[in-house]
């Protein structure tokens, strides 16, 4: 798997260079991890707790930053972020859901709104607030639209954006326990959460996790939580299909960041759970025995054969040993049963190509086109489509998903030389030619800020 490159500066890494995405979960760089059947957890997760918080479940993501530290945050209305590290962190269902529910308050509390980030007032940050609408798929009419995502959540610029005043601590830990007990979660699982951070103030700010920096912390602040949650009663709720998909997700993230000899230990063969048979099929797979993780994962299918994410999975890992045709089996099936996820079609459009025949090609071109319409987001999404249309001969195209690439990759230099091309050999007023216009802005604008 490829790692993303580091960030050279401030402003670069501000502009676009955090996204690195892959069809399952992608190397250990800094970024957002993909993974259609971890997205679909989460979305789970966080349904009824974005109900019961007034916002729109359907257009309101939960997604994952490639960090091993503890942190959460919102910077729209449409996106919440989590930390690997976090839900690794998280014991329960509960909990996890008591963070989404903290941060959905912040956006109901109209928090990230009033702070009226923009280019004159943070001109370091300009970028931030445009990079994760881009990331969540807003559409924002201005020329960088669609060049970049940044998180960087290691920028003290970022940081200071996302840092909380204690009155707005305590005013979403509020809502938040409000919505927990809508959904029928137990409200007192936000304290749970804080106590994870218990004695982080006592530590000096770089010893920190990110998120004790941006959401102060104090024993005031748990009491009160304390006190609320007592106050409060979940109203009843069939919450097992949050537990499940729970237990899924942080097996499934546990087994790919962590040694196979610690998921073995930790993972009974006797347990014939879907949690534990992804995360046995994980640490079988990096350990070299595909055997084994097929049979973990054929286990897990033959049990739920509907479940598009197992097939998406198997995809994955036999497309990572090479084996194109069981790729393209296990991703035609998955694609079929989830017709609408561009991160399997994504995968997909990768296994047809590497099968790399006229009719896999004329396919991968289709599959992949579909999906970058659902999801411009997605860089090795974006060098496959490239490839597709270089094969068919549409060499502006592939010159524009290039660029596209470059530019969420960081590259805004390179971005802007094959955005010129793309714009050259592209019809006049045409959507993609519009497109290369963006980047070729977008590139000039960078080119003026250094």
């Amino acid at each position: 798997m490829t790692r993303a490159a580091r960030p050279l500066s401030l402003l670069r890494a501000l502009c676009a260079a955090a996204v690195l995405v892959l069809s399952a979960l992608p190397a250990a760089a800094q970024g957002l991890i993909r993974d259609a059947g971890m997205e679909h957890g989460l979305d789970r997760m966080a349904r009824p707790i974005l109900t019961a918080a007034g916002l729109p479940a359907n257009r309101t993501r939960v997604l994952v930053v490639n960090d091993m530290q503890m942190n959460a945050f919102v910077v729209d209305s449409r996106t919440i972020f989590v930390t690997a590290g976090l839900i690794l962190r998280m014991q329960s269902a509960d909990e996890l859901q008591a963070v989404i529910a903290h941060e959905a308050a912040h956006i109901s509390n109209g928090h990230f709104a009033r702070r009226g980030l923009n280019a004159q007032a943070a001109r370091n940050a300009a970028l931030v607030g445009l990079a994760v609408g881009v990331a969540a798929g807003a559409a924002s009419g201005t020329p960088e639209a669609g060049v970049g995502i940044a998180l960087g959540t290691q920028s003290s610029a970022l940081r200071n954006f996302l840092s909380h005043t204690r009155e707005e601590e305590a005013a979403a830990d509020k809502s938040g326990m409000r919505y927990l007990a809508i959904a029928g979660v137990d409200p007192a699982a936000l304290g749970a959460v804080l106590e994870n951070f218990a004695g982080q103030e006592a530590l000096t700010p770089g010893q920190q996790d990110p998120y004790a920096r941006s959401h102060p912390l104090s024993r005031e602040r748990v009491r009160a939580v304390e006190s609320t949650a007592t106050a409060l009663d979940p109203l009843p709720a069939d919450r097992a299909e949050e537990h499940y998909w729970f237990d899924r997700t942080k097996a499934l993230l546990s087994a790919y960041f962590r040694a196979p000899g610690y998921t073995f230990r930790r993972v009974g063969a006797d347990d014939t759970s879907d949690a534990a048979r992804i995360a046995r099929a994980m640490a079988h797979h990096r350990n070299g025995d595909l055997p084994a993780a097929r049979a973990e994962l054929t286990a897990a299918i033959d049990a739920r054969p509907e479940d598009p994410f197992l097939h998406d999975l198997m995809g994955w890992i036999e497309l990572e040993w090479g084996n194109w045709d069981a790729a393209r089996d296990a991703y035609a099936r998955a694609a079929e049963l989830a017709p609408r996820e561009p991160l399997i079609k994504a995968g997909y459009g990768r296994a047809l190509l590497a099968r790399d025949t006229a009719p896999d090609n004329a396919r991968a071109l289709e599959v992949l086109t579909d999906a970058r319409a659902r999801d411009p987001y997605d860089a090795n999404l974006l060098r496959d489509l490239a490839i597709a249309h270089a094969r068919a001969g549409q060499d502006g195209l592939a010159a524009l998903a290039t660029a596209e690439r470059y530019a969420l990759t960081g590259r805004l230099e390179d971005a802007g030389v094959l955005a010129r091309r793309a714009e050259g050999a592209l019809p006049t007023g045409s959507p993609g030619w519009s497109r290369a216009q963006d980047i070729v802005r977008a590139a000039e604008m960078n080119e003026k800020r250094r």
